[in-house]
């Protein structure tokens, strides 16, 4: 079991304040592996075993307890027996009905410490923020960075290189479970598509009743194949009247927005760097996995520039900046990811392999007149750095320990 101290550096100033712990993100991402690595930390804090209450409601045998009533009362009548602090693990949490109510009584009612994880955005909106409002703390879990993949992957075929390393996370992605599948391209296709079904489904046809699943996985296909470009809802609509269905643009916004809540796709918005404002149209968006990506909708290496970007891209958010999509003049850069007071600028490209390509990558960040870190990340192995812009191999940047501020 991977430490993942990215987020228990996060979570650990949390631990025994009353502050709720929600852990969001993907499906089978890792959160409830982080329940227990909290579980471990408690146990070196001189917590006893007993003291934890731990409850998944996607059980079957646990379906009487999901409706709020049940559960508060389930908890006190245990609670009562153990006559001392507890400690309250509830695993996809959105799986009982009115829960906020049930945990928020719980956080009043008792002396214990909540942790709970979800698998919607949802999750925390709506009358949840009436129940729980500046009584939690997010943390948002995502599928393994290369650091967390190479470190893994490297206790199963310890002789691997680096390179050979980035390979395989390339075409399989970062989720947890495909250790347990000895990363084998079929086994981990197979599990990959079956999870993607899975979150389809679940976490959104049934979350949102949905009716045509088959235009949901259409318009999902249509995104997860153009990650990184530039696109509108109408110009969705347009592409699907081509193909001699037509559906109205508020639709398709609504079902990229489910899968964005489901965690699925992630939305970027653009930024004009000069007029310094958010642009309210054509947005980017980018998946949760590139393993899923490639076991869905067919090999990563064909549009391998732009799943570098969705790479470097769910890299940022795993580091904890907010990142748009930046615009000078007609010009793009790919990402302007902000983080208090500090700042980067980052353009990916698969090869700088031409005058050209080199040219296009760095002008745009060399029209940027500020003083914010500036790189171009790329396969090369060649350092291209010039004009104080840093060039990056994806490798070295993906596996830098800390934030890209030097």
């Amino acid at each position: 079991m991977i430490k993942r101290e990215l987020y228990m550096s996060k979570i650990r100033p949390f631990i025994d304040l009353e502050l709720i712990k929600v852990l969001t993100g993907f499906r089978r991402s890792g959160k409830s592996v982080m329940l227990e690595l909290i579980k471990e930390e408690l146990l070196e804090r001189g917590c006893k075993k007993e003291q934890f209450l731990s409850f998944n409601f996607e059980r079957l045998d646990l379906q009487p307890l999901c409706n709020a009533n049940s559960l508060h009362t389930e908890i006190l009548n245990r609670v009562e027996r153990i006559g001392r602090k507890v400690y309250l693990f509830f695993d996809e949490i959105q799986e009982v009905k009115h829960w906020e109510k049930c945990v928020n009584s719980l956080r009043v009612d008792i002396d214990c410490d909540i942790y709970i994880t979800g698998s919607n955005a949802k999750l925390l909106s709506g009358e949840l923020a009436t129940y729980l409002a500046g009584r939690y703390v997010e943390f948002v879990i995502y599928p393994f960075s290369f650091d967390e993949f190479q470190n893994l992957y490297h206790t199963t075929y310890p002789n691997t290189s680096i390179s050979e390393c980035f390979q395989k996370y390339l075409s399989l992605g970062g989720m947890p479970y495909l250790n347990h599948l000895n990363y084998s391209k079929e086994p981990c296709s197979l599990y990959l598509e079956d999870l993607y079904s899975s979150v389809v489904l679940k976490d959104i046809v049934k979350r949102n009743e949905i009716r045509d699943v088959d235009l949901l996985e259409k318009i999902i296909a249509y995104v997860m194949s153009n990650i990184g470009t530039t696109f509108s809802a109408t110009s969705v609509s347009k592409y699907f009247k081509s193909e001699g269905r037509t559906i109205g643009a508020e639709t398709i916004l609504n079902y990229i927005r489910y899968a964005v809540s489901a965690y699925l796709v992630y939305q970027v918005k653009r930024e004009d760097v000069q007029g310094k404002q958010i642009l309210s149209s054509n947005e980017k968006y980018y998946i949760a996995d590139q393993g899923i990506r490639e076991a869905v909708f067919g090999t990563n290496t064909k549009d391998i520039n732009l799943v570098l970007e969705n790479i470097v891209y769910m890299e940022l958010l795993r580091r904890g900046y907010q990142v748009t999509v930046g615009k000078v003049g007609t010009k793009e850069i790919d990402f302007i990811a902000k983080k208090q007071n500090d700042k980067v600028y980052v353009q990916v490209t698969y090869l700088l392999a031409t005058e050209d390509t080199i040219e296009r990558e760095f002008s745009v960040l060399e029209q940027v007149r500020d003083n914010y870190p500036k790189y171009v990340v790329s396969m090369d192995e060649l350092d291209f750095s010039r004009n104080g812009i840093k060039h990056r191999n994806i490798k070295n940047f993906l596996l830098t320990k800390h934030d890209y501020i030097s």
